[in-house]
């Protein structure tokens, strides 16, 4: 008898043991606590991703935001509409703009007390609002989101009553000020709810201070949390496009381009202003601020300015389209424009992406000036081993020319092109670059060599 009791103890606590570890949930939390960006909507697939290869019985959004890019919030939305897995958000003092319409997607909200949810009005980012075209598409998304929550069946006797489950009408009110619901919010305000009235009108579950409560209202005794943490490319980003990390960035595209353009050939300089274009391209377009268009005006206009420099010297129009190119392309790439739709791009941004190009430009040219004189001198250690010390005089019988080019002076030969004053002739079967001392040469007109200088030619036309 005692050994079936002792079999029968184990067997009670084997069963309690298994059941408790059944009902533990899975609690994916994901956090969203600063603005809502292309960085957000990429983190938010990596979020649901994870949650869904762990089996997480639950994804929790952490909600403290003023708002953000309506795009990338529309993106979350739609997530979090598709997801097998109940959403729930916690409203941790605010939810506005784009967060209320990630908010309303969840499928329970609960909040904060002292926290707000609403103000769903689309501005840009001097607080103003923008035209009607964007807040008729934030109106019709904030309603078919409410919608898409669906109705209650209210039986009361013989009547049976389908209410919305989150009046459209209500979100709707959170965008456009027009919009009025007797008892709930007058014309010519938007519509933003305190945790009390929230729960009135159905736009929340209930009130919490903090995540063990929530999924205590839930119903969800044994849990275990697992947090989203950003990847480390996702910090790498971060950083990237920071605008001071941006300026450091153009200033090693112009030094790099500088001293290529100091040596002939190909190296080193030219690499690292490669590999600071794409540090400073690649974050911006994941972050959806770099079009494919504005990367394409920076190549062009790096083409633009080798072109100037060694097909046409002088500093002219392609030289100078170029460099316009190259500063637009920088600009343009650090602020939130559509193609070449700037409504919704205030002053501020404008500002910040001009001010961080113009310093990088000039940060870049004036350090490259200076290095160019210090960086390989003798004094500056291995350095000095990176260029040629020696030094060729004139006087030591040291010319910067083919001593070969001396034997044509006096040499007669024929214009091969137009001499305007420059051109090519040719002596003796060879082809050489000259220039007419004086006027206008014909091409097959007689000339003669009169003057030899930096292996150019001086030439004149025989009578």
């Amino acid at each position: 008898m005692r050994k079936i009791f002792k079999y029968k103890v184990l067997f009670t606590l084997l069963f309690f043991s298994v059941f408790a570890g059944a009902q533990e949930k899975l609690v994916y939390k994901f956090n969203i606590k600063q603005e809502i960006t292309r960085a957000t909507w990429r983190q938010t697939q990596q979020a649901f991703e994870a949650a869904d290869s762990l089996g997480a019985d639950v994804f929790l959004i952490h909600m403290n935001t003023y708002g953000g890019t309506v795009i990338d919030a529309d993106s979350i939305r739609t997530k979090i509409l598709q997801s097998p897995i109940p959403v729930y958000v916690f409203i941790d003092n605010n939810a506005a703009s784009a967060g209320a319409l990630i908010s309303l997607a969840c499928d329970s909200i609960y909040m904060r007390p002292g926290g707000s949810f609403g103000a769903a009005t689309v501005v840009n980012q001097t607080g103003v609002a923008m035209p009607d075209k964007y807040q008729s598409y934030m109106r019709s998304t904030m309603r078919a989101t409410a919608e898409a929550h669906g109705k209650d069946t209210i039986v009361t006797g013989n009547d049976t009553i389908y209410k919305w489950r989150r009046d459209p009408r209500i979100a709707e009110a959170m965008v456009d000020p027009s919009v009025f619901i007797e008892g709930i919010i007058d014309t010519g305000k938007v519509l933003t709810f305190t945790p009390a009235e929230a729960i009135e009108n159905g736009f929340c579950e209930g009130i919490a201070e903090n995540i063990p409560e929530v999924l205590k209202k839930v119903g969800i005794e044994e849990y275990k949390i697992v947090e989203y943490q950003p990847t480390w490319i996702e910090k790498i980003i971060g950083f990237l496009v920071h605008p001071v990390f941006s300026g450091l960035l153009i200033m090693a595209i112009i030094g790099g381009i500088y001293f290529e353009m100091q040596s002939p050939g190909i190296g080193f300089p030219l690499g690292v202003a490669v590999l600071a274009a794409i540090a400073y391209f690649a974050p911006l377009y994941l972050e959806g601020l770099a079009e494919h268009w504005e990367i394409l005006l920076f190549i062009i206009g790096i083409i633009l300015v080798v072109v100037e420099i060694f097909v046409f010297p002088g500093f002219g129009v392609a030289g100078i389209s170029g460099v316009s190119l190259m500063f637009i392309s920088l600009v343009l790439s650090l602020i939130n424009n559509v193609n070449f739709d700037f409504e919704g791009v205030g002053a501020g941004s404008v500002g910040v992406a001009v001010t961080t190009v113009i310093i990088g430009v000039f940060g870049g040219f004036i350090i490259s000036l200076y290095l160019g004189n210090k960086l390989f001198t003798a004094n500056m250690g291995w350095f000095r081993n990176m260029s040629l010390k020696s030094v060729q005089n004139v006087n030591e019988g040291f010319v910067c020319i083919e001593t070969g080019m001396f034997a044509l002076n006096g040499k007669t030969g024929i214009s091969k092109t137009v001499l305007r004053p420059g051109g090519k002739i040719l002596i003796e079967g060879e082809v050489y670059d000259a220039v007419a001392n004086s006027g206008f040469i014909d091409k097959g007109a007689n000339i003669i060599v009169t003057k030899v200088e930096a292996t150019q030619l001086y030439v004149d036309k025989m009578e």
